[in-house]
């Protein structure tokens, strides 16, 4: 595996070590392994709705059960070829925008795999020249600077398209929008595979489709943790950090699941189920819902509303789930195994709820009933 130096303006570094190959993807991150502690979910979750910034912790990994493992494998299984129609799709649609070079800047982590499948695809079937990086954007505290001029030191701010793997109510579309117009040429428009929130027509659908990555955390992202920022630990001229877990080696799935997506890429782009010229059928767009839902359960902070699969996951993997509301007729969904096994692992509530936009819906336990 490649270990490349950066050398710029900034000093000399590494990129951040990952299982991914350099000629994948370029992590600009700090490397901060050893130097932060990492906290228990009931720890943080506390912290985190007492004021505290979740980007100023860590949690700790969790260690998927056999039968959740199984569950992922199914996943897997079930959703590699829908997963990678979306990616043709998607990809197809970057290459229109752009009719040139092409620099993928994937926010981390969830976009990584993303991008990297994207990259492939690119590569393989328009035999383009793409980059691709990784950088760090963190809620309510903006995208990561140093990163951004990194990059546009060394690409034309036009070639720049941001990647994610999926949108929930669109928040990170939001802070994108508004970290982006301190970058003259730099387009904010976000490129997902999945789309349920309604909010970005280059997607590779707009349905809530299950996509394996969001099952696991640093095991399926080069075993990279989320990222961190703390000035204590991040300096102004450090890129935002993250941890290696070299200890999960053995456990890695991160190019198992490039390699299954891969298996099943096709040329041209089949778009069959992933339509995405009109951005809803529902007049009830995803923020709608999502106030919806905090009506009907008394929620007053809309940010303990996750919605989409893949958000829901990270609720039950990240935070202090309360619900999981799942629509009835998706209830013998495939997509929604993993949830299921999840929510019983942790003795969560599973409620039906007439979803409109999304398969499933994660709420996180007030502070006070925690």
């Amino acid at each position: 595996m490649e270990k490349a130096l950066l050398i710029g303006s900034m000093g000399v570094s590494m990129y951040m070590r990952s299982s991914y190959s350099t000629d994948d993807v370029k992590i600009l991150l700090k490397d901060i392994t050893g130097m932060v502690l990492p906290q228990s979910t009931d720890e943080r979750e506390k912290l985190i709705q007492s004021g505290k910034h979740y980007s100023e912790m860590l949690p700790i990994e969790y260690r998927p059960s056999k039968k959740y493992m199984e569950a992922y494998r199914q996943a897997l299984k079930h959703y590699a070829k829908p997963v990678a129609d979306a990616v043709a799709v998607l990809a197809e649609r970057i290459v229109n925008r752009h009719r040139g070079d092409i620099v993928l800047v994937s926010l981390a982590r969830a976009g990584i795999p993303i991008g990297v499948l994207l990259k492939r695809y690119m590569e393989k079937w328009h035999m383009a020249n793409v980059e691709h990086y990784a950088v760090s954007i963190i809620k309510d505290r903006g995208m990561d600077d140093n990163a951004m001029k990194y990059i546009l030191n060394r690409h034309k701010a036009e070639e720049l398209q941001f990647v994610d793997g999926w949108t929930g109510k669109g928040a990170i579309l939001g802070e994108l929008e508004k970290c982006v117009s301190a970058y003259e040429g730099v387009s904010s428009e976000l490129a997902v595979i999945a789309d349920p929130a309604g909010v970005t027509d280059l997607c590779g659908t707009h349905e809530d489709i299950l996509i394996p990555s969001s099952c696991l955390n640093c095991t399926v992202s080069g075993l990279i943790s989320r990222t961190f920022l703390r000035d204590d630990i991040i300096g102004k001229n450090d890129f935002h950090g993250a941890v290696y877990y070299g200890e999960l080696t053995d456990a890695d799935l991160s190019y198992d699941f490039i390699n299954a997506i891969e298996e099943y890429f096709s040329y041209p782009a089949v778009s069959k189920g992933n339509d995405t010229s009109v951005i809803k059928d529902s007049e009830l767009g995803g923020i709608d819902e999502v106030m919806r839902i905090a009506e009907d359960f008394s929620v007053d902070d809309i940010n303990l509303i996750k919605p989409s699969i893949g958000e829901t996951t990270r609720v039950l993997l990240r935070r202090v789930p309360w619900k999981v509301l799942i629509n009835e007729k998706n209830k013998n969904d495939e997509a929604l195994v993993h949830l299921l096994r999840l929510a019983e692992e942790k003795g969560v509530a599973v409620e039906y709820y007439p979803l409109v936009n999304y398969k499933a819906c994660g709420i996180i336990r007030k502070i006070a009933e925690a």
